[in-house]
């Protein structure tokens, strides 16, 4: 197939890039290369692909790259929490406005071929839970005081018992709880209403916490792992709020190309959870990746607090996946760990002021995951 991938120079798309090329597939890459998240055009950039420059919110671009493809991948978009709600109309010009820029353009040049959106955990808000006596049920935002007193975990909303963290499934209801969750659901509705118009497939990977070679490092829109590193190579505890048992899926950048090129190359329709075979504790991660610099690397803190709005567990069922693309993660969580420490990063982006960097630093210092799968900043 030929293959347009927006996103194709970043984290996760130079690495669906990469798996692509390798499958036998001929690639388009569409990137701006926007200071904001690359300090320079990386040098990892594959010389067999087609690259292109340009932002996918530029329709004649667009229109231009998608002609003659067979397939898209859509991981282009703006990650993370954010720094504050001034952030809004970027991640709803970059997320929204430039996938419907791409399915206007898929549209005009009859592009019916399989489509693959990199879509995302944050859908769900809180994860699964089971209550002993109502079984399973959906809590809602934790409350101030519960936090303040230092009861992180979310009681039953029907009966106030203590509840049981279970595998989130892809039929579960959704909740996105801040700007970046609500416009990855938005992706996901625009992409499905494209798919039924079209009589096409559009399989919505939901991504859960991606870390890997390739990373940003040291801006506020960087995922948990790489906020955990970061303060290792300064020297500096990680400081892990809560108690440290918020349970996440931490999966390797590699498996999630793999899942991509699945979806694409069985032309699957519908969501799919795409994370590890086992979850683990936001203090485990940060207690391995501390292991994996070294017996003189500082030791995590938990440092308790919270980050209001942030939920407590979020951990995926791969059964769909795993029956319906083959799905399997392949890099376990330990031999993950240690390569991680040592992979290479991508540098800080240029845009970054002075005032901005600071405040990044300070809220690295807070591992507290930010519900960030970095799709491609």
């Amino acid at each position: 197939m030929r293959v347009l991938v927006t996103g194709g120079a970043g984290f996760i798309g130079s690495h669906v890039v990469d798996a692509l090329v390798e499958g036998g597939h001929d690639v388009v890459s569409l990137d701006a290369i926007v200071p904001g998240a690359h300090s320079e055009p990386p040098g990892y950039l594959h010389p067999a692909v087609d690259h292109r420059t340009a932002d996918v919110r530029d329709l004649d671009a667009v229109r231009e790259a998608a002609r003659g493809v067979d397939a898209v991948c859509h991981q282009a978009a703006m990650v993370g929490l954010g720094v504050d709600l001034g952030d809004i109309v970027d991640y709803v010009s970059h997320n929204d406005l430039g996938t419907a820029v791409l399915l206007r353009a898929m549209h005009e040049l009859g592009v019916d071929g399989p489509m693959v959106l990199a879509s995302s955990m944050v859908v769900y808000g809180e994860g699964g839970y089971r209550c002993a006596e109502h079984g399973a049920v959906r809590p809602g935002l934790r409350r101030v005081a519960d936090l303040d007193s230092g009861c992180y975990e979310p009681p039953c909303p029907r009966c106030g018992s203590a509840l049981v963290a279970v595998e989130i499934t892809e039929d579960a209801p959704l909740d996105p709880r801040n700007v970046y969750a609500a416009t990855k659901l938005h992706q996901e509705h625009l992409c499905a209403a494209f798919a039924r118009e079209r009589g096409s497939s559009v399989a919505a990977l939901r991504y859960h916490n991606v870390y890997g070679p390739r990373m940003p490092r040291d801006t506020p829109y960087a995922g948990v792992a790489s906020i955990v590193r970061s303060a290792l190579e300064r020297g500096e505890a990680p400081r892990v709020f809560e108690d440290g048992c918020q349970m996440r899926n931490f999966v390797h950048v590699s498996d999630v190309a793999r899942a991509n090129v699945l979806a694409l190359e069985a032309g699957a329709h519908g969501a799919f959870n795409v994370a590890s075979a086992e979850p683990h504790t936001v203090g485990e991660m940060a207690q391995a990746l501390a292991a994996a610099f070294g017996p003189d690397a500082p030791r995590p803190e938990v440092v308790g607090g919270y980050r209001l709005g942030d939920v407590r567990h979020v951990f995926a069922s791969l059964a769909k996946a795993a029956n319906d693309l083959g799905f399997r993660s392949q890099v376990g969580f330990a031999q993950g760990m240690r390569a991680f420490a040592t992979a290479p990063l991508r540098e800080p982006a240029a845009r970054e002021t002075a005032a901005r960097e600071t405040a990044a630093r300070d809220d690295q210092s807070a591992t507290f995951p930010r519900m960030n799968d970095t799709e491609d900043r």
